[in-house]
């Protein structure tokens, strides 16, 4: 049985759940963290809303990237400068937070703060959008992130529990994983793995070259390092993670891309 880890709160500090949501998922993740710490929560709203529409929003979000005008927002009703800690969370949009979070960061004072990042994405960017944090908020402080891919939004329960208690936003012990062993050459029952988990995603993810595993009490988790090519036809390095669950039933699924 696996030790588990014990953790400490913030439970004294001020917290705050501030994010934006255009079609419900992120405010799904939003509302989760909000019911598993009793944080404050608030929406950050565009004056003029997102259609919803993807492909709408890429070309919007296109423009006003390459003009450089973000979005105007409506008014926050809570103050940033009471707060302790701020949960930011968005949807990933070309690789980092959705445009309404660059007019957010621009327009609010974060100095002091501990900003914990969450996201949803199609395959991944909370490595990325929370690098762009970093340098968008000098005076900050960006903390670890949680992020999830909007296909596994159902997962996100269970998976913030552990996250929250990990990091100390609640009380609780979590199960100590162990690393992921040394990469080591894919095999072809590991390909087939990958496969499964990756093959049914819109846009191809490359060639699994090498894996690394732990196993915990609910699953057997896989890091792949992967061989892609970029649109510009030059060849790049990513890293897939991939689970699988322990039940019976329970099929590989990939949980992000860390490119």
């Amino acid at each position: 049985m696996a030790a588990a880890t014990a953790v400490t709160t913030v439970s004294a500090q001020k917290v705050l759940v501030l994010y934006y949501s255009e079609t419900g998922t992120t405010k799904a993740v939003a509302q989760e963290i909000q019911k598993q710490t009793g944080a404050d929560i608030e929406a950050v709203e565009a004056v003029e809303p997102y259609s919803g529409n993807f492909q709408e929003t890429i070309q919007r979000g296109q423009r006003e990237m390459q003009s450089g005008q973000t979005p105007a927002l409506k008014p926050l009703t809570k103050k940033v400068s009471d707060y302790d800690v701020v949960f930011l969370g968005y949807p990933i949009w070309f690789g980092t937070y959705a445009m309404p979070i660059a007019t957010l960061v621009k327009e609010q004072d974060f100095a002091g703060k501990k900003v914990v990042p969450f996201c949803t994405f199609g395959s991944g960017g909370l490595n990325t959008s929370s690098e762009a944090l970093s340098k968008a908020l000098p005076k900050a402080t960006i903390m670890k992130g949680y992020g999830v891919r909007t296909a596994r939004v159902a997962a996100a329960e269970k998976e913030l529990d552990r996250f929250l208690k990990e990091n100390g936003y609640k009380k609780g012990k979590v199960e100590k994983w162990p690393d992921y062993s040394a990469q080591q050459p894919v095999t072809d029952a590991e390909r087939a793995i990958f496969d499964a988990a990756c093959s049914s995603y819109q846009f191809p993810l490359g060639t699994p070259q090498t894996v690394g595993k732990r196993t915990t009490s609910d699953s057997t988790d896989y890091k792949y390092t992967v061989r892609s090519r970029g649109m510009n036809g030059e060849e790049s390095t990513s890293i897939i993670y991939v689970t699988v669950g322990k039940t019976a039933d329970a099929k590989p699924e990939f949980t992000e891309v860390v490119r």
